[in-house]
């Protein structure tokens, strides 16, 4: 009598990955689709020889949407949104790997893994001009005022010239990074009045100034490791007559006139002349013709 007997598979394995823990470091300018963790770095295996499925979740709280992978039996993790540094640095995912699809109504065995990943800053933004204000908090973009100053015409200034709202100063918003910046005048330097020192910022003269035109100058913040991360702004410097005299009063003392009963915003007259309102005037000898 021959018997044939067939050994049915039962599900008594569960899947099983090669690590129980992964950390990886991603660039903040990684490509959107590029693979973050590879497909064989994540593939579970099955003793039963079972399909395995896949399910990632995101565990910190405000990172969730960054993440994916790229289906429910390809656990390849890549990623699906642009990073932010200034968003958040880190963030923990947990790879599901199951022998049953999900939502069966058979047993099913799981295993898991834990992804650490780490978020590293990358050169992304030009200069900041300071002081300066955030008009998109979203985006982190930062618009600095124009700077402005004054020199007195005909006179040769041989300190750095004062400015407003204070010297003109740029970092590296990449704060992690702190490239060093160069600053240089790249428009608006008539004559080549000004010159700004290249590692300060600091504004001074060349020369004199014998025309009461005003200066509009064009000042650039550069990285020095990429050209191609730059800032403009504005500085602008009004060439004014120097005030040597102090302005004085034409009169040490006036003397005024008031009637009962008038209407408030009625004028005050003359002492000794109720026909002439009471004027007070001053002069300034630095300006003898005004």
């Amino acid at each position: 009598l021959e018997i044939l007997v067939t050994i049915l598979n039962m599900n008594d394995n569960s899947p099983v990955f090669k690590q129980m823990n992964l950390t990886k470091v991603v660039p903040e300018d990684t490509k959107v689709n590029a693979t973050i963790v590879a497909r064989e770095d994540l593939s579970a295996s099955d003793a039963d020889l079972d399909t395995i499925s896949y399910e990632l979740t995101t565990i910190v709280p405000g990172t969730d949407g960054y993440f994916a992978i790229k289906g429910v039996n390809s656990p390849e993790i890549y990623l699906q949104k642009a990073l932010d540094y200034e968003k958040f640095k880190f963030t923990t995912l947990v790879l599901y790997a199951r022998d049953r699809p999900v939502g069966s109504i058979d047993t099913t065995n799981t295993a898991t893994i834990t992804i650490n990943i780490f978020i590293e800053q990358a050169d992304t933004k030009s200069p900041w001009f300071l002081p300066c204000a955030f008009i998109n908090m979203e985006n982190n973009i930062c618009i600095s005022s124009p700077y402005t100053g004054r020199i007195n015409i005909s006179e040769m200034s041989t300190e750095p010239l004062i400015l407003e709202p204070g010297p003109i100063y740029a970092i590296d918003p990449d704060y992690t990074l702190n490239e060093k910046i160069v600053y240089s005048i790249v428009g608006g330097n008539t004559d080549n009045v000004f010159s700004v020192d290249a590692g300060t910022g600091n504004l001074t003269m060349n020369k004199v100034v014998t025309s009461p035109d005003s200066y509009l100058l064009q000042v650039m913040a550069t990285q020095v490791n990429n050209i191609q991360k730059y800032s403009i702004v504005s500085v602008e410097i009004k060439v004014i007559n120097k005030s040597v005299y102090p302005p004085f009063f034409e009169s040490r003392m006036y003397y005024g006139t008031v009637f009962v009963g008038l209407a408030p915003r009625s004028f005050v007259f003359h002492t000794g002349d109720t026909s002439s309102p009471l004027m007070i005037t001053a002069a300034d000898d630095d300006f003898p013709n005004v």
